[in-house]
């Protein structure tokens, strides 16, 4: 069945858009989902509003929500977002009727990559990377098709993961503040570019961390919500600076939109690192450098 699934997604790939490029175990096309989706141990879930799950999915998926996979953060001083406790995540993902031989497949659903890049993230955190793709365009690339949907949602078994240590990928300010960008490491601002050099906004100071450059998650899909080519996004890295070999470090304003830039990064062969507290954690500390070319440092 593994193998079979396997050489499944290597044709499916092939037949998306660009997708030919990526790598077959990080993304499938909607024709592969609708002939697998009813496959022992392939889990679908979708990522999107909850109210727009309950009008319309894809049958079979499950929805899974932030809650489900990050921390949020409402006492004064804390993270808006972050990563649960390994335990917890486990507990929730069991929930949703993840195991450890499930083949999880991640779609978006609200025109929106990134919030789904977070969940992949995520799994691939927690040690199921490998077992985890995105479904290229999200619903709008199954709807597109004529395929069909439901919303009526599914009986769920729930999962047995074995106890995981999660991966070193995720990195606070401290190591931030001690790597600095070079010499094999490449500190990428993922936010749009009126913030990265922008006004200040909310209660972030304005500029982005010093020796970062920006790399919008925008650049991650065209205007249909398709991924772009690899060779795009591997000539926009080069642009920026990124050099092979590089170890890639991505933050944004929460730790959501930098996952888009890091999933391209994963595919173009980088190894990652997500600054999960991101620009929201480093403006906070006031003793920590900002810097714009509006105003210079602060």
């Amino acid at each position: 069945m593994l193998l079979a699934f396997a050489v499944v997604v290597a044709v499916a790939t092939s037949v998306a858009a660009d997708s030919s490029a990526w790598p077959p175990s990080m993304v499938v096309s909607a024709e592969w989902v609708a002939s697998h989706r009813d496959d022992r141990g392939v889990v679908l879930l979708h990522v999107g509003e909850r109210r727009g799950y309950e009008r319309e999915h894809i049958p079979g998926a499950r929805y899974i929500s932030f809650d489900d996979v990050a921390r949020r953060g409402e006492a004064a001083g804390a993270n808006t977002l972050e990563m649960l406790p390994p335990e917890e995540l486990r507990a929730n993902l069991e929930r949703i009727g993840i195991s450890d031989d499930s083949r999880i497949v991640v779609y978006y659903a609200d025109e929106w990559v990134s919030p789904a890049t977070r969940v992949v993230f995520t799994l691939d955190w927690f040690g199921l990377g490998d077992r985890t793709t995105l479904l290229d365009g999200g619903i709008d690339a199954w709807k597109r098709r004529g395929l069909p949907l439901t919303s009526e949602a599914p009986r769920v078994a729930r999962g047995k993961l074995s106890p995981r240590t999660p991966r070193p990928i995720i990195v606070d300010a401290a190591w931030v503040r001690a790597n600095a960008p070079g010499k094999g490491i490449a500190l990428i601002d993922a936010r749009a570019p009126v913030y990265y050099d922008g006004p200040k906004h909310g209660d972030h100071r304005p500029g982005h961390i010093p020796g970062a450059v920006n790399i919008p998650f925008t650049s991650l899909v065209d205007d249909s919500v398709r991924l772009a080519s690899l060779e795009a996004l591997r000539d926009q890295f080069r642009a920026a600076g990124v050099k092979d070999g590089d170890t890639i470090v991505a933050y944004c304003h929460i730790g959501q939109q930098a996952t888009a830039v890091l999933f391209a990064a994963r595919a173009l062969g980088y190894q990652v690192r997500l600054y999960d507290g991101s620009f929201d954690d480093w403006s906070r500390r006031t003793e920590l450098p900002v810097e714009s070319s509006r105003k210079g440092s602060q």
